[in-house]
């Protein structure tokens, strides 16, 4: 499946331990018909069933559910430039296959984040989905496929945060809006929600008085504009403000000057195309977690992010790594200091790595559980993708009696501290145990 080399990876799965049937089963994908086959990166039509196991995508046909899997309203059902403003312009026709049209604010020399430049990343030779030639790798590639980000999903929240980006201008003339997280990442999916990040300056702000004054004057500012619906203030440690675009649909969080956003957005963007199979191993990843309950930090459980660095992490600590640690073979590229503007530019330098591992999707998946469930050291080690490899916790106040620690490869603090309760640590053991659990029963 990635004729790079020779198979050389982690020791080959012992039937005993599990499957790939019994781990199709466990993962409920054995009941799903899917939309399209994926031959070397081309999608043939095939009939849409639902996936037992997805939220966001349990159903193929895009207009059918939203992000919480029910009917959408009439209002969302609606194509973003069907609803008549004056704000919003549609895109231009463009010919198939071309990059997307980001609208930059023309008023202001410095570029949009969300620049068609970042695109070309996925032409590469070495980023073509590869033939899957075992059933599992088959249903990763298929449910990738089908629930990966469009490029009209990107659009429409581009459009969004250039338009918002002027309004919030009139109060704050020089501030900058950027689009971050999974939306621009390469881990998002149709329905994924979006992240803002307001930069006033570039330097640590009080998040919970200043942030907080600024966010409020924002969320007065939303009130008056006909197409925000539902801004709320949310005083966390990052204090946020949620809102509901009407002519998108697209749910926004909007914080002020969480710099390390924008930052790690690129890093992991950086991450999502220097390998074929970095993507759909994160997407299902995310998927699974979702659908079993633990893919929520708001409840205590693991973010999106914290998830994608885990699988980052995996895939770097293999005996034959699949990808390599970006900030120690690029610190040029990611370097901390970086002004904001330039941030966006220094991943497209980076080439596709060259993995000697050519172990399928299906076995990379098995891997990943096998080693959070029976491998990993929950109670002395923290998962960093910036040093590639499992770092011993300290007594310092961030590592210290947590019960997973992921460290954040730009500020090094713990991603997944919103796991503060050990019934939720516990949960998520379960369910990466249960999987190996459920052999013995056969």
């Amino acid at each position: 499946m990635f004729p790079n080399s020779p198979n050389v990876g982690r020791p080959p799965f012992s039937p005993a331990l599990l499957s790939q049937q019994q781990l199709i089963n466990a993962l409920n994908f054995s009941n799903a018909t899917l939309s399209g086959t994926i031959m070397t990166g081309v999608v043939t039509p095939q009939p849409s069933i639902v996936w037992p196991f997805s939220s966001a995508c349990s159903t193929f046909s895009p207009g059918l559910t939203n992000s919480l899997g029910r009917k959408r309203r009439s209002d969302e059902r609606r194509s973003p430039y069907e609803v008549k403003r004056q704000r919003f312009q549609s895109p231009p026709s463009r010919p198939s296959g071309s990059s997307v049209p980001f609208v930059v604010d023309r008023r202001y020399s410095v570029p949009s984040p969300g620049i068609s430049s970042l695109l070309p990343l996925t032409d590469h030779p070495q980023n073509t989905l590869q033939v899957a030639r075992d059933k599992l790798s088959q249903q990763i590639l298929d449910l990738f496929c089908n629930c990966q980000q469009q490029s009209i999903d990107l659009e429409k929240k581009d459009l969004c945060r250039t338009q918002i980006q002027r309004e919030i201008q009139r109060i704050f003339p020089q501030t900058r809006l950027y689009l971050v997280g999974s939306s621009l990442n390469g881990f998002g999916t149709r329905y994924s929600d979006a992240d803002l990040c307001l930069v006033l300056k570039e330097e640590p702000i009080n998040q919970r008085n200043e942030a907080c004054h600024i966010l409020s004057l924002v969320q007065q500012l939303f009130y008056r504009l006909s197409y925000i619906d539902r801004p709320q203030l949310i005083r966390a440690k990052v204090p946020i403000v949620k809102f509901r675009d009407k002519v998108s649909g697209v749910e926004f969080d909007l914080n002020v000057n969480n710099v390390v956003g924008i930052r790690n957005t690129f890093l992991l963007r950086s991450y999502a195309y220097i390998e074929s199979r970095v993507r759909p191993l994160v997407l299902v990843v995310k998927k699974w977690a979702r659908y079993h309950g633990i893919n929520d930090a708001s409840r205590g459980t693991l973010s999106s992010y914290s998830l994608a660095l885990m699988v980052l992490h995996y895939l770097q600590t293999l005996p034959e790594p699949v990808i390599p640690s970006l900030q120690k073979e690029h610190p040029e590229c990611f370097e901390p200091t970086m002004q904001l503007q330039f941030v966006h530019r220094r991943g497209n330098n980076i080439s596709p790595y060259l993995s000697l591992n050519s172990s399928n999707l299906g076995d990379l998946l098995v891997g990943f559980l096998r080693y959070y469930a029976t491998e990993f050291d929950w109670n002395s080690s923290i998962i960093s993708i910036r040093e590639a490899k499992v770092i011993p916790k300290t007594n310092e106040m961030e590592w210290k009696n947590k019960y997973i620690c992921v460290e954040e490869p730009f500020d090094r603090t713990n991603t997944a501290r919103a796991v503060h309760e050990k019934c939720k640590f516990d949960m998520i053991k379960k369910e990466f145990i249960q999987l190996w659990a459920e052999q013995k029963l056969d």
